[in-house]
């Protein structure tokens, strides 16, 4: 028998989901024991422009997801304690970097909060890094979440690791949970 503890931890993931929420939304179903809800701690918003963008970056959705839900946990409004803002948490040097790179002289920091801009974005970056890194996930996300600078040096102290012993050198808890 599903606990009482579960039960109410159930219910009110689902109120946060409801109300899109989903910060509270997934980390409410992740205390869960004993049973669980897929819909709660992987939930899909935004799912028609970020599988939309995705592709127009030549990348897989699914993992655009996961960073999505890494990063900001689908709040469109999210911002870190460095500056990172919006969905994808981008550092607004970069997204003005992007908007030069891209040509798009209509771009301002504000529409980071949009979250097709923020999607639009974190895909190119994504997908930029995927080509710098030859097509590796781990470093190339790596470096989404800690930057390319420190990422070259922790690849130039760990040459020759395979993936799992590099993820483990990863000095940042955040970055190696990725």
């Amino acid at each position: 028998a599903i606990g009482q503890g579960d039960r109410h931890l159930l219910a009110m993931a689902e109120l946060a989901c409801e109300r899109g929420v989903w910060d509270r939304c997934i980390n409410t179903s992740e205390r869960t024991r004993e049973v669980w809800s897929l819909a709660q701690r992987y939930p899909m918003p935004h799912g028609d422009v970020l599988k939309a963008r995705a592709q127009e970056a030549g990348l897989d959705p699914a993992t655009v997801f996961g960073l999505v839900r890494q990063e900001s946990r689908f709040q469109a409004d999210a911002q870190s304690y460095v500056g990172a803002t919006g969905l994808m948490q981008l550092m607004p040097y970069t997204a003005i970097r992007l908007s030069k790179l891209f040509d798009d002289s209509e771009f301002k920091l504000d529409q980071l909060q949009v979250a097709d801009t923020n999607i639009t974005y974190g895909s190119l970056y994504l997908s930029l890094l995927l080509h710098y890194y030859g097509g590796h996930e781990i470093p190339a996300v790596a470096a989404y979440n800690a930057g390319p600078n420190i990422v070259n040096k922790w690849l130039r102290e760990c040459q020759d690791c395979p993936n799992d012993a590099f993820v483990e050198f990863i000095p940042y808890a955040e970055t190696r949970n990725y």
